[in-house]
């Protein structure tokens, strides 16, 4: 569900209101406040999976527009944060819990890969139809501080009738 890695999710509500352009999946109805707190409930259900002792960063969720979409109906919530494990160990630890919780349940692990930068990190892509959520971790094991760079993003969501969306 995050716009370049995934296009082929599925969909749910109207005509009016289903899928952008982009592939992302149709939300539901609901305050920005209440689709930025049940993204910040992934986010800490992300950092249960981990599974390693460690310190998650305390940057809040923005809003993004729907491609395609009224910018004053329809939004999304994106949360991007950092995980710093103890050490590298605990770090490819946390990955390798992250793999299997990722590709269990609601869950679906839809890309495991090295990037091309200089120290090829891991990268994981997943996606929750149930939640219409997405998450990507990039795992920073070479760097002095070992840490997890985690962007969990929103379906779109359409604000209730009479409201606007509210910026963060």
């Amino acid at each position: 569900m995050n716009d370049s890695e995934n296009s082929s999710s599925s969909s749910g509500g109207s005509t009016d209101s289903g899928d952008t352009a982009s592939g992302v999946p149709y939300a539901g109805v609901a305050t920005t406040d209440e689709a930025a707190d049940a993204l910040e409930a992934v986010s800490s259900q992300i950092y249960e999976y981990a599974g390693v002792p460690g310190k998650a960063s305390e940057p809040g969720p923005g809003i993004k527009e729907c491609e395609g979409k009224d910018p004053e109906r329809f939004f999304r919530v994106f949360h991007p944060w950092n995980f710093q494990p103890g050490s590298a160990a605990d770090s490819d630890r946390a990955m390798e819990n992250l793999k299997k919780k990722l590709n269990s349940g609601d869950w679906v692990l839809k890309k495991e890969y090295r990037d091309n930068s200089q120290n090829e990190n891991l990268n994981l892509v997943a996606d929750n139809d149930a939640k219409k959520v997405s998450v990507w971790i990039v795992q920073y094991r070479d760097r002095a501080k070992p840490s997890l760079g985690i962007t969990t993003t929103s379906g779109c969501y359409e604000v209730p009738e009479g409201a606007k969306v509210e910026n963060f």
